[in-house]
């Protein structure tokens, strides 16, 4: 064999020993990205403040991981958005804690066929987790600062079937009731009488109620046979309605 040749049959001989391994030893395929950022946040704000305290709404638990908060808070905020308290969002109005929200969520049993009702949308944080729920929300807010935000953010997150009003939350939304629940985020001293009757049959009403800044209560409202349920959950502490309430307002009489 002459020299050409052999130098031949070697290279021959490595390229198939090359051929042979890369084919036997497929590349590994690269590890799932591990969840960073906000993804993360929510997810440790679902274990440590939502888990933890009692909420187990596996629905609700979803809409909170997946909701990006931080979206909803101003920019200098936005390092804050997963602390366990309320946050400014201007216009002297807050963003609720995310215990809260997640509980009033759950309390509401929002079912994916619902018309949902809710009364303060502030930032639209509330009003996107319950879009997470059903395709039905209707949300007002008297400050049309807030509202314009509001709905400016809802729309640039995909939550296009939210409807926003600037209005009176006293006076609900007539136009679109019954409402099968109707979730108040502001505390009214006494229950709005127009909420109570845009409240469907067999609905539900998520509210704070009591004299502003000082004790609270959170309730929840069936409505059966045309009358008001009532049930005390916790004491809380929200902003305060805006606008006075009108004179059909009546305080929250026991057993309605």
């Amino acid at each position: 064999m002459t020299d050409t040749r052999c130098m031949l049959a070697a290279k021959l001989v490595v390229a198939g020993l090359l051929c042979l391994s890369g084919c036997r030893q497929r590349p590994a395929p690269p590890p799932a990205a591990a969840p960073t950022g906000s993804a993360a946040q929510r997810q440790q704000m679902v274990r440590l403040q939502l888990r933890a305290r009692g909420v187990k709404n596996d629905r609700v638990l979803a809409a909170m991981e997946k909701v990006p908060r931080e979206e909803f808070v101003p920019a200098n905020e936005r390092a804050r958005a997963y602390e366990d308290g309320p946050l400014p969002i201007g216009e002297g109005q807050t963003i609720s804690q995310p215990y809260i929200v997640a509980l009033m969520t759950e309390l509401l049993e929002v079912k994916e066929t619902d018309k949902v009702l809710e009364i303060g949308t502030g930032s639209g944080y509330q009003a996107a987790v319950l879009a997470e729920l059903t395709p039905n929300v209707y949300t007002i807010e008297i400050i049309a600062a807030l509202a314009q935000r509001a709905a400016a953010a809802l729309q640039r997150l995909g939550y296009t079937t939210v409807k926003v009003k600037t209005g009176n939350g006293y006076l609900g939304w007539p136009e679109h009731a019954p409402f099968d629940g109707i979730i108040v985020t502001c505390a009214p001293e006494n229950v709005p009488r127009a909420l109570k009757e845009q409240l469907a049959e067999g609905g539900r009403m998520v509210i704070p109620v009591g004299p502003q800044w000082t004790s609270q209560t959170l309730y929840v409202l069936k409505k059966r046979r045309g009358k008001l349920e009532q049930t005390a959950v916790i004491p809380v502490r929200f902003v305060p309605m805006v606008q006075e309430a009108p004179r059909s307002a009546r305080p929250l009489p026991s057993g309605e």
